[in-house]
């Protein structure tokens, strides 16, 4: 078989890229081992970012079942002291929806846009051959493409064919998380705790429709209190502490099994393109997630959009402009931003570091507000330090969805 384009994962990174190749009036291929609809571990929240995102590329939100709009967030830091931010009203400034759902409904949207899906066939081999790269795809058989985009997760089968890994690599921050349901009125709200052994991760519980909630915690892979390892008896005692008992409610229960997964946080660590530019990386393949907030869905969809744009804009005879490019437009939108959370994730490993933010930011209702919308991603982290990005408007956008019901 031979194609233009496969775009390997069908998470939110490759149905960006899908939907904006196809779009321009080609058919990729997209790839994926799991069959959709799947579950992925994630905490479900989607920012302010990755809303303008899923809106843009079409995906509209009657196409998921459970779809629940956040109006407040409550923070809780390390002295148990608990400020409520609130959202924008106009438009969507955080979601919070089931992967399962989401993935699913926003893959169909890439092939309602033209892109060739065949989801429950895995990569299985890759190497560069002449002008071109060679996939071998489980039950499709060799692969020919101009171009492979790798939006194939934290552990890139892609990259790792392709020589592209760091040994020894497992991700920044590792993540648990599990349902819950019969949760209590105050679970409507999303919240966010800064547990002093957590620090500078943070326990949450983001709401979902017919009282349910999806709980967990993240923590620093590297330096931090608590060992990977441990994560399992961390989560036993959280769900006994008082702040997050009153919050889940009594008859809160656990949904299902529990589930734990890395987060690769800082997009300048692995190269983004391999085998001369014909090979691109987007999303968790990328190191694309926050460092601060380990939220990577927004990030996701904006790389793998832009890989796509990259191809399109270059051609298939020019992959090392297409790589350049790539290059170029990530560290133009995302490197400022994670360079500066993670030096704020570094001062939110001291008690400190969190505590007098928090009191700053909650001290009036403007704060309260604009700490809401910058939390969110309502616009770049790093703003004040990258000057061109300052535009008319730029700290007045409406959240995504601006022209829907909220309350609906």
């Amino acid at each position: 078989m031979d194609t233009e384009v496969v775009v390997v994962g069908g998470g939110p990174a490759g149905a960006a890229a899908a939907i904006s190749l196809a779009r321009a009036g080609l058919r990729p291929l997209v790839v994926d081992r799991a069959r959709f609809p799947r579950d992925k571990c994630c905490g479900d929240g989607l920012t302010a970012a990755a809303l303008r995102e899923y809106e843009a590329l079409g995906l509209r939100r009657n196409a998921v079942a459970d779809w629940q709009v956040v109006r407040d967030v409550w923070v809780r830091g390390p002295s148990g002291r608990s400020t409520r931010f609130p959202l924008p009203e106009q438009g969507m400034y955080s979601v919070v929806v089931p992967r399962a759902q989401l993935d699913a409904a926003f893959l169909d949207v890439a092939r309602a846009a033209g892109a060739d899906v065949r989801d429950g066939h895995g990569l299985l081999a890759a190497r560069p051959e002449g002008d071109a790269v060679v996939l071998d795809v489980a039950d499709l058989g060799p692969v020919r493409c101009r171009y492979v985009l790798g939006c194939d997760g934290a552990w890139s089968p892609l990259r790792k064919a392709l020589g592209a890994t760091q040994p020894g690599y497992r991700g920044d921050w590792h993540a648990f998380r599990q349902y819950f349901a019969s949760v209590g009125p105050a679970a409507t709200d999303q919240w966010v705790w800064f547990e002093p052994d957590l620090l500078p991760g943070y326990a949450w519980s983001f709401p979902l429709p017919g009282s349910r909630a999806n709980v967990g915690f993240g923590i620093r892979r590297q330096g931090g209190k608590i060992a990977v390892g441990d994560m399992g008896e961390v989560w036993s005692d959280l769900l006994t502490r008082p702040a997050i008992r009153e919050v889940l409610g009594p008859d809160a229960r656990r949904e299902g099994p529990h589930r734990a997964w890395p987060i690769p946080a800082g997009v300048e660590r692995l190269p983004l393109t391999a085998a001369g530019g014909r090979a691109l990386f987007a999303g968790d393949a990328a190191c694309a997630t926050d460092p601060m907030t380990g939220e990577g869905i927004a990030q996701a969809l904006l790389t793998g959009r832009r890989a796509a744009e990259a191809v399109l804009d270059a051609g298939t005879d020019r992959p090392l402009e297409a790589g350049r490019h790539y290059e170029q437009m990530v560290g133009r939108e995302l490197v400022a931003d994670h360079r500066l959370a993670a030096l704020l994730s570094r001062a939110l490993a001291h008690r400190k570091g969190v505590r007098i933010p928090l009191r700053l930011a909650g001290s009036t209702d403007w704060s309260r507000r604009q700490f809401g919308r910058w939390l969110f991603e309502d616009y770049p982290r790093a703003l004040v330090l990258t000057p061109r990005r300052w535009k008319r408007g730029v700290l007045r956008q409406p959240g995504g969805y601006a022209g829907e019901d909220l309350t609906a």
